[in-house]
Parts: C-alpha cells; structure tokens; sequence
C-alpha cells in the first residue's frame, strides 16, 4: 500500500478507536514502568486518604470510592491510569468524527494532541491525580460531542459534564473554552449559516453558565477559602497578571529549546496557510458584508483567547501557580494549530497531513526521556530515604525523639545524574518539578513514624539547632536534637 492510499483511506470506527488505544497508551507506558509516588502520591499512598472535596474535586473522590469499592482510596495504580486510557480513547475517536466524518490517518493527528500534550505529563505523573485529570478532559470533549434533539437535553447534559469535569480538576474547564473556539472557526469556515453559528454561541454560552450554575450550588462550596481569593482589579493587580504571562510563557518556550524549534516553525507555517484558507472560505461566504467582517473578526480573537488559555483562570488567582500540571489549554492551543495547518497541508497535496506525526514523535520521544528521569528520580529518592531511615533508626536519641522536624530546602541540583538530559531537554526539569531532596510523608516506608514537615519553616531554619552541634553530619543534610525533638537540616546540594 502506497503513502497515497495511506493518506487517503477512510477509517472505520473501530479503526480509528484502535489508534488512539495504541497511541495514548504508548505515551503513558514510560510513567508505567517507573512507578514512581510523585509528591502527593506518598501520602495519599499511605493514609488511603482522599482530601479532594476540600479542593474543589468531591467528582474524583466519588470516582476512587466507587473503583475501590471502599470508604478512602486505596493504591490501586495503574488501574485508575488504564481505565483513563480507554476513555480518552474514545473521547478522542468521538471528537475525530466530531469534526470529520469520514476520517483518514491524519485526522486523527489532528485530534491526538489533546493527548500528547508535554505539559500534562506532569498531571500524569500523580498516580492518583492523574487519572481523574484526564477523565476531566473526558468529560469536556462528551461536553463538545453530545447531540440531540431537544434544546434543553442539549444544554443540560453538556452543562452537567463540564460541572463533572471541574469536579475533577477545575482546570479542565479551559478545555472546553478553547474547543468551543475552535467549534467557531469551524463553522464559520465550513459554510455553516449565520443563524447556525449565532445559535452555537448561544448554546456554548447557555452550556457555560448552567456549568457553572451547578459547580457553584455543588463543589464550590466544600472549597477551602484560602484557594479562592482572585486578584485585585488594580493596577498592581494587572500587572502582576501581566508578570504570571511572562513566567508561563518563558515555561512553555522551553519546550522549544534546541531541535524542538525547527519542527515548530515548519508547523506554524503550515497553519498559517491554514489560517489563510480559513480567511479564503470567510470570503466566499453568500453572507453580507458586516457578517463576514464579524465571522472574521471572532474567528482572529479566538488565537489571542486560546493562547490565554494556556493557563486560563490560574491567572486570575492571588494563589498563582506556574506548574505544568495547569497547562491544560495548551492541548486545546495545539490541536487548533494542527486543525490549520492540515488544511494548509492538504491544500497542497493531501499525501502532506502525514507530515504532522513527525511533531507528534519528537513529544512521544519526549515522554520517554521522562520516564526515564522518573526513574533517576525514583532511584535517587529510594537511596536518601533508606540514608534517613538509618540515621535515624541507629540512633537512639533520634527514633525516641517525640518529634522530629523536617526543613526542606529546595533546589535545581539534587538529581544530578539526570542533568545531562536537562541540558538537552530542559523541559524536563520544568515538568519533573521535584527540587526537594525528601518529604516527611516518605519515611513511614522505612518504619519511622516520628518525622513530620515542618510548615513553617521557624524553628529548624532559623533557632532550633544554634548552638547544637549535629548529631548526624551527612553530605546531603545535618541531625539536631533539642530537648525531646529533632531537626533535620537539608544542606546546599553540591555543584556537579
């Protein structure tokens, strides 16, 4: 068979839902072999504890009692993962048909980005939050796809999965906000009428608020109020949405350091021949004047839109958080481009939207460098915790200590042996994001029970051991003991 009728074939159902089984979990598999408790992981692990309605996310609490059968949230990993695997499959096949009917191999790349999204690596590699940030996705792309007849069905059962979506991570939402973009540009250009499009504005406006309207009377209120305060509407206020623009968007460029950068020209170039065969469509359309000038002008807002939500509504709140778990949007951001640039593509030679596996390779490469740093991880984090263990369990004064206090310092240098793929890559530390060299939550594995984090940072950091001279001096860290407590003290990691 000939890249022609490659390019050319017309997938079935099946098909098309095989592909994105075998591509979505090709791209989970390295985060399955290293089988690391990322952060939160080891002290959900540990207690069975679940503390997600008090985020905002009573759904994935509901979601681990019911998969467990049980009252918490056992470790269970990687069947929650699976199982999420199998659903976003079958969104992703949903939303392929959504947008073509009849779809060939490169409609589905189109489509695979919502997926194959470097920054939701991170999110992925929660092995309990994980899986119900990507059932959010899930819910979010049903919200798109959902058809019926009845106007009310129409908005309700949308508007109730975008509520169950954010009652999974609330930053879901912005997924449905920038696929609802590209819903506009797709009309607009594909010939849809003007009563047709003012009415899916209408309908995604109605969908939005009632959403809204039932995440409020539900989940928002279990919120812990600290999460919510939002930035002030003045002008230190602005400007400090203006300086958490900047700090996401030196983030998200470091994806494209090194030979990252090549393949995204060659992309953007193709969707702005996209973007031109959009504005050709506008033109052509039997509409009046001031109707294509409107249609035209929606269609250029939704750019400046999807790239806000990027990270959306995180910019909003006084609690700023530049992690790349909250970089959502930038699937959304991505699928759009290569909605473009297919049909920039495909205007040359259909044989061409082939060519948008090759960006799709290089981030399926990438999450295997991640994998394996996950693993260095993994190895160094198993080293110093059985270090620990055993200063502390052959010390007598230290393991009948009442407490011991644990002072994080956080660093960039603590996994050296992965910065050679730092260097290459250095979205990886970005998306790794474990600069600590241990938490407390982790000794419990080694049978230490008398370690706990020390939040406030006052007594170990700054009082607690002056004057004392420690009685464990390691390279990585130093062992006070004051009275019946104990201080460990994390020491500058060495320059490699």
């Amino acid at each position: 068979m000939n890249v022609a009728n490659i390019a050319n074939k017309q997938l079935p159902w099946r098909d098309v839902l095989a592909f994105f089984v075998l591509a979505a979990f090709m791209y989970i598999l390295p985060l399955i072999l290293a089988d690391y408790y990322y952060i939160d992981d080891n002290w959900r692990s540990l207690s069975a504890g679940t503390a997600w309605a008090e985020q905002g996310r009573w759904v994935a609490e509901l979601f681990y009692r019911g998969l467990t059968l049980s009252s918490g949230a056992p470790h269970v990993f990687p069947l929650p993962l699976l199982i999420a695997v199998i659903a976003i499959a079958h969104a992703m096949t949903r939303l392929t048909f959504h947008y073509y009917p009849r779809p060939t191999l490169s409609c589905c790349l189109v489509v695979l980005p919502l997926w194959y999204n470097p920054f939701f690596l991170q999110n992925l590699s929660y092995q309990y939050d994980g899986p119900t940030m990507a059932l959010s996705l899930v819910a979010m792309v049903y919200a798109i796809t959902f058809g019926a007849k009845s106007v009310l069905w129409r908005v309700l059962v949308p508007g109730v999965l975008v509520s169950l979506g954010m009652g999974l991570y609330q930053l879901s939402i912005n997924v449905f906000l920038g696929l609802c973009c590209i819903e506009l540009v797709r009309a607009a250009s594909e010939g849809r009428s003007w009563q047709d499009i003012r009415g899916l504005c209408l309908m995604k406006g109605a969908q939005l608020i009632c959403a809204v309207f039932f995440y409020s009377v539900t989940t928002h209120q279990t919120i812990i109020a600290e999460r919510l305060p939002m930035q002030s509407l003045s002008a230190n206020g602005l400007a400090q949405v203006g300086v958490n623009i900047d700090t996401v968007a030196g983030k998200i460029a470091l994806l494209f350091e090194g030979g990252n950068r090549g393949w995204l020209w060659a992309v953007l170039l193709c969707a702005a021949l996209g973007a031109v065969q959009v504005a050709v469509a506008l033109c052509k359309r039997p509409d009046r004047l001031w109707r294509k000038g409107c249609l035209g002008l929606l269609c250029l807002l939704t750019l400046p839109l999807l790239l806000l939500l990027v990270c959306g509504a995180t910019l909003l709140f006084r609690d700023f958080n530049e992690g790349a778990r909250t970089l959502l949007g930038f699937g959304v951001l991505w699928v759009f481009v290569y909605y473009l640039s297919r049909r920039g593509l495909e205007a040359v030679d259909s044989r061409l939207g082939l060519l948008l596996a090759i960006p799709l390779l290089s981030l399926l490469v990438l999450s295997f460098a991640y994998g394996r740093v996950l693993t260095v991880q993994k190895e160094f984090a198993t080293s110093a915790l059985f270090s620990l263990g055993h200063d502390i369990a052959s010390n007598r004064q230290l393991r009948e200590a009442k407490r011991i206090y644990m002072a994080i310092n956080y660093s960039d240098r603590w996994l050296a042996k992965a910065s050679g793929s730092f260097k290459v890559m250095p979205v990886l530390a970005y998306i790794l994001n474990v600069d600590f060299y241990m938490l407390a939550e982790n000794l419990p594995r080694v049978g230490i029970n008398n370690v706990f984090p020390e939040k406030e940072r006052r007594n170990a950091t700054l009082v607690g051991y002056q004057g004392f001279a420690p009685l464990v001096d390691s390279q990585f860290y130093n062992m006070y003991l004051v009275g019946d407590y104990g201080f460990i003290v994390m020491k500058e990691p060495p320059r490699p």
